[in-house]
């Protein structure tokens, strides 16, 4: 990472990523746009059992939603559950077990999803993994280009179908500010040359969440993408960095003058690697 894009990317983060920076947002936030019912609507919702994923939840099941919380440990996702049953009235919590570092695992469930329920009306893949060294899965794949990358390609991938018959259908990937520091890497994805910088890794996997959001988008316009940073987040994997509520508002995925724009051969060559290499893990 160059030292102007760190630096900007710091300057930006302390102007717009912060507590401060909500609460100068806030004050022109319209309190009538989240006073509404989504009664009947259907949310999938990965790591939907602490953080971002469990105040989602929430916040969804307290205005009518169904919610279903895709999380990797059963009695924190029970828990959860119960919490959000009872502070919401809402029983339409249902829990899905899914290690996403397990590829074939995810297209099973996705495939087996499909079969079971007649609609899925929002996307929201939020769960994100930030490894301190290089480990890899069963499949021999580096586990966070597993999770934050694969894992949700295969998710948008199969379930685009269910999602094309639902109503106002949505997909939203809660990316992370640190993307804004890479340049899409379409080599070495598994991380394997070179030293090895969980964060980096990190900041390009959510780097390659934005790109596969921009070119979904473009292959199914029937569907809206969103993809959003959503602050510096006081959340279990987070725990040092401050509360931020993201301020609704369209912003660059690039910062100015950091050279992280990537070509539409590049992307298209990164969503052509990504759909072979899930074809190699889909059941048959």
């Amino acid at each position: 990472m160059s030292l102007y894009r760190n630096s900007a990317w710091f300057l930006k983060g302390l102007t717009e990523f912060t507590k401060g920076a909500f609460l100068s947002a806030s004050k022109s936030f319209v309190e009538k746009d989240l006073e509404t019912s989504v009664a009947g609507r259907s949310f999938m919702i990965t790591g939907a059992n602490s953080g971002i994923g469990k105040a989602t939840a929430m916040a969804i099941a307290k205005k009518g939603g169904t919610i279903h919380m895709v999380c990797r440990n059963k009695d924190k996702a029970e828990e959860a559950r119960a919490e959000i049953v009872k502070e919401s009235g809402n029983k339409e919590i249902y829990v899905h077990i899914l290690d996403l570092t397990e590829t074939k695992k995810v297209w099973e469930f996705a495939e087996s999803f499909k079969k079971k329920y007649k609609t899925l009306n929002v996307l929201i893949n939020n769960a994100g993994c930030m490894m301190t060294k290089r480990e890899v899965n069963g499949e021999g794949l580096e586990k966070s280009f597993a999770s934050n990358s694969l894992a949700v390609y295969i998710l948008i991938k199969s379930l685009i179908p269910l999602l094309e018959k639902s109503p106002d259908p949505r997909v939203i990937t809660v990316s992370s500010g640190g993307m804004l520091v890479q340049k899409l890497r379409t080599g070495n994805l598994q991380s394997q040359r070179g030293r090895y910088d969980g964060t980096m890794v990190y900041a390009q996997n959510k780097r390659q969440q934005v790109v596969m959001t921009e070119q979904f988008a473009k292959a199914h316009p029937n569907i809206h993408f969103s993809v959003m940073h959503p602050g510096w987040v006081d959340t279990p994997s987070n725990c040092k960095c401050t509360l931020h509520a993201l301020d609704r508002q369209m912003v660059s995925a690039h910062l100015p003058l950091a050279w992280t724009r990537s070509s539409q051969l590049e992307d298209q060559k990164f969503m052509s690697v990504m759909e072979d290499l899930a074809k190699s893990f889909q059941p048959h």
